[in-house]
């Protein structure tokens, strides 16, 4: 008797997903760890470069760091710019094409950087140039960040949004140990002299192979499964909700993750040319703190996002934000002690970069979960990128400018509570049961 014809052989659909699930997540972070790297790279070099790109002979070496953070800014003011450009593309023709650009922009602009000549080889025009690749680089930055975090987002399994969002915050963390890492190691196997003819641009350099792995990865992206439905929904361009409900919306999200983008710059970024510049600590002393706090921010991101799954975001953004409400200057003291231990200290840096972790953990999902998918890419892009540029890129300016003019050491403390302050109120109008909904 002849058996029966086998049926056909259908892909289990849940594996299916799970592998989409899975490249999305990966194809989002590889980006931001790029961004985040270079980034970290040009905040831990920043006296470096001061002295090669904007200290004439005979310039004061204040004013030149003045004018290194002063470029540091302009990238952050030119990334609402690029949220705005690429996610109106990412709205329209989907978040892979999309996010292919902008890894190319952003591998390009932070390569050349590390062949760009120096003052002292062709005078004037070496800040200029450097300036401009770095506003080519706010542009990409600001199109990285709304494109992936909407992937991953809407590529999660339900029940998941803050923890596949806080991969993105963590591959902050990870962007910005690895460069501090790098920049240690170099500080470590190089002579001073030797990191300041040519050692600085070793990291710059390491950014073209890595933007090669990541162009591979987001080549084989799939477009996201909320994005095709409204596109399939519309038989087109899918069609954006009122200007001004996005606009309110954008101005909310930034209030909300605005002490995110400040207290994290300050205690992660800007701290090195504080602690060596203020409190007269070493380079690799400064790298050292510097790599503690960001080991704190990378400790609580993920358990973070996954926490806010359960518990809702507006619980524990709010833990976070309060938190440096109350401690960034007991902290801050704390490192300003001569006399206190090196554990003590270590521990008070280790906490700073854990509160700002509570933040960033569920922040991703918070802002993806505000906008629909239609204007997704573009709305949490936009309000990312303001409060980035405002309170995170004008950082090192404002406080090392405070500094100087005040002679206050505890300024990173006083701007870092002050901008939590103000996301505990916007953080307030959040509704505890966001992260129960479905994505618009």
């Amino acid at each position: 008797m002849l058996s029966p014809a086998p049926g056909p052989v259908r892909f289990p659909v849940a594996a299916a997903r799970r592998t989409g699930s899975r490249r999305a997540l990966l194809g989002g972070c590889v980006g931001n760890f790029i961004e985040w790297y270079e980034f970290g790279v040009y905040g831990y070099l920043a006296t470096v470069i001061a002295t090669h790109f904007f200290t004439p002979e005979g310039g004061s070496a204040v004013e030149g760091l003045v004018k290194t953070y002063a470029s540091f800014a302009l990238a952050f003011f030119f990334r609402p710019v690029g949220a705005a450009v690429f996610g109106r593309l990412g709205d329209r023709i989907g978040r892979r094409p999309t996010l292919v650009l902008v890894i190319c922009l952003m591998t390009g602009a932070t390569t050349l950087i590390g062949v760009l000549p120096t003052y002292a080889t062709i005078g004037a025009a070496a800040p200029w140039l450097l300036t401009l690749l770095r506003a080519v680089q706010g542009l990409s930055a600001g199109g990285e960040f709304g494109g992936a975090v909407s992937v991953m987002t809407e590529s999660a399994p339900p029940g998941r949004r803050g923890r596949y969002g806080a991969w993105q915050s963590f591959t902050v963390a990870l962007g910005l140990l690895a460069g501090a890492g790098t920049t240690a190691l170099l500080a470590t196997v190089l002579t001073p002299s030797e990191l300041n003819a040519w050692g600085w641009r070793v990291p710059f350099l390491l950014t073209l192979p890595l933007g090669l792995a990541a162009l591979w990865l987001r080549v084989r992206l799939d477009e996201t499964p909320a994005f095709v439905s409204a596109v399939a929904a519309t038989g087109g361009p899918p069609r954006r909700p009122p200007a001004g409900e996005t606009v309110r919306a954008v101005a909310l999200g930034a209030g909300r993750v605005m002490g995110w983008s400040a207290a994290g710059y300050t205690f992660l970024v800007v701290l090195p040319s504080y602690l060596q510049n203020t409190l007269n600590a070493t380079f690799q002393q400064a790298l050292v703190a510097t790599v503690l706090a960001n080991l704190g921010f990378a400790a609580t991101i993920l358990p973070a996002g996954a926490i806010s799954d359960r518990l809702g975001r507006r619980t524990v953004m709010l833990a976070g934000a309060l938190l440096v409400v109350v401690l960034a200057l007991p902290l801050l003291n704390l490192v300003q002690d001569t006399g206190a231990p090196v554990y003590a200290k270590g521990a008070a840096l280790f906490a700073a970069g854990a509160a700002v972790g509570l933040m960033a953990g569920p922040g991703p999902a918070m802002l993806s979960e505000m906008f629909p998918t239609t204007v997704r890419y573009t709305g949490l892009g936009l309000a990312y990128a303001l409060s980035n540029a405002v309170f995170s890129g004008c950082a090192g300016l404002i406080i090392t400018r405070a500094v100087a003019w005040t002679g206050d050491a505890d300024i990173p403390a006083y701007y870092a509570a002050a901008t939590c302050a103000v996301s505990v109120a916007a953080l307030l109008t959040l509704r505890g049961d966001d992260h129960e909904r479905t994505l618009r």
